[in-house]
């Protein structure tokens, strides 16, 4: 699944975060800590229902662009003033990105969208979001990419273009 409650494994036990200062980038951390690209989205009030352990994170404050929520600007590890109907959550959903398109045969248009930036990349035909043929989007239209020379370091490169780690 895309998208749940946030809990974080710390001191040998697994806790909610509380809501306080909970916002989309956040989302874009925790989305990005999992491995998950599309568009982040914070929800707050338990939307995805209370958890039943202690809550381990109060006043998350990402800048949006750290690896992991250690990084970010956050209370001390159990320090809280929350209830679980505060625990927070996020959507990581992989088809809310720029690239939506709706296609028939070879014939795509964008859906309410406008089209990617250049040089936009994108997995296509993987058997999950995180994997699949690369693509570029180039001139109005998307591309692919030859493997000639293709190494290691250029695939960490488009990973991270699509907020993978």
């Amino acid at each position: 699944s895309f998208e749940g409650r946030v809990e974080v494994y710390h001191d040998g036990k697994w806790g909610t975060i509380c809501d306080d200062q909970w916002d989309d980038r956040d989302a874009e951390v925790v989305c990005r800590q999992l491995g998950l690209s599309g568009t982040p989205k914070a929800l707050s009030w338990a939307h995805y229902g209370q958890g039943s352990g202690p809550i381990l994170l109060d006043e998350v404050q990402c800048s949006g662009n750290e690896l992991s929520l250690d990084q970010c600007k956050k209370s001390d590890w159990g320090q809280q003033n929350c209830d679980h109907i505060e625990d927070a959550g996020v959507s990581c959903d992989p088809f809310t990105g720029t690239n939506v398109q709706l296609c028939q045969s070879d014939a795509c248009c964008p859906f309410l969208l406008p089209p990617p930036a250049e040089g936009t990349v994108r997995l296509a035909g993987g058997s999950s979001p995180s994997e699949g043929r690369v693509e570029v989007y180039y001139n109005g239209d998307w591309g692919t990419v030859c493997d000639d020379g293709w190494t290691d370091l250029a695939a960490q490169v488009v990973c991270r273009q699509l907020g993978f780690r």
